[in-house]
């Protein structure tokens, strides 16, 4: 068993909702803003994670971009090396254009392509294996009109108003799945971050495992504050024992 789960894994529980649009808010995305993350793994800090994100000017082909960058540090690091890179493009209401993963997991380096065809319905999905130079896995799957990568969800999370007890449904593609993907709201809570702020946050599950959209078995819990930055403070990912539960919490927010 790998001793740290795969980024693949840590950024789909990154997940959001936009189905209803009576459950939205008037929240607006900064023109740019990085969100910085500790990476906590059977309570040792295990890496950092760094989320990007930036509209692109005027007339552009593509609306916006979004790039997470995650890496382990520490002893964690010199157990399993993690250095990935995930970057996606967006148009419209965050409808997926394309996206990219580079991921140096251990003794693995692959890439990671999906292109997302509105006008086709479809989205290709490649993966190669850079050491090799071979194809691990290449197929197609039908998809709705604008359909959201995880990350994406993730920003369509944050426009959300929902209450306890409430919830809706996102339409997510991976490239190899598509999925109409649950998303509840729990219940209110208080979360103190490592500097020791605190924030009045809701609790979100998004029910993306158990074969909605991975196969593996776990559960993603994500706290939005309850501001007008809607900040995503916590992220939790409850794996089975043999893993362990990872945690990623907001170090810091940088936006214009």
């Amino acid at each position: 068993m790998e001793c740290l789960p795969r980024a693949r894994a840590i950024i789909a529980g990154i997940v959001a909702a936009t189905s209803l649009l009576q459950a939205e808010n008037q929240w607006v995305m900064p023109s740019t803003e990085t969100l910085h993350y500790s990476v906590e793994w059977r309570l040792v800090t295990a890496g950092n994670a760094k989320m990007v994100f930036q509209k692109n000017a005027p007339g552009a082909n593509l609306g916006a971009s979004a790039n997470l960058y995650l890496e382990s540090t520490g002893l964690v690091a010199k157990l399993f090396k993690v250095k990935d890179h995930y970057k996606s493009n967006y148009e419209g209401d965050f409808c997926a254009v394309d996206s990219r993963l580079e991921a140096q997991e251990g003794k693995r380096h692959r890439e990671t392509t999906v292109h997302f065809d509105r006008a086709a319905a479809k989205a290709s999905y490649l993966e190669r294996d850079l050491i090799k130079n071979s194809i691990v896995k290449q197929t197609e799957v039908a998809i709705p009109e604008c359909v959201k990568d995880i990350v994406g969800g993730f920003y369509q999370l944050r426009r959300l108003n929902l209450q306890p007890g409430q919830n809706t449904t996102i339409r997510l593609s991976d490239g190899k799945k598509s999925a109409e993907v649950r998303v509840e709201a729990q219940e209110w809570e208080t979360i103190k971050t490592a500097n020791n702020t605190k924030y009045r946050a809701l609790r979100y599950e998004a029910f993306i495992f158990h074969g909605a959209l991975y196969d593996r078995g776990a559960k993603a819990h994500v706290w939005i504050s309850d501001d007008e930055k809607r900040l995503p403070v916590q992220i939790k990912l409850r794996f089975s024992l043999a893993v362990g539960t990872v945690t990623l919490q907001l170090d810091k927010e940088e936006r214009n």
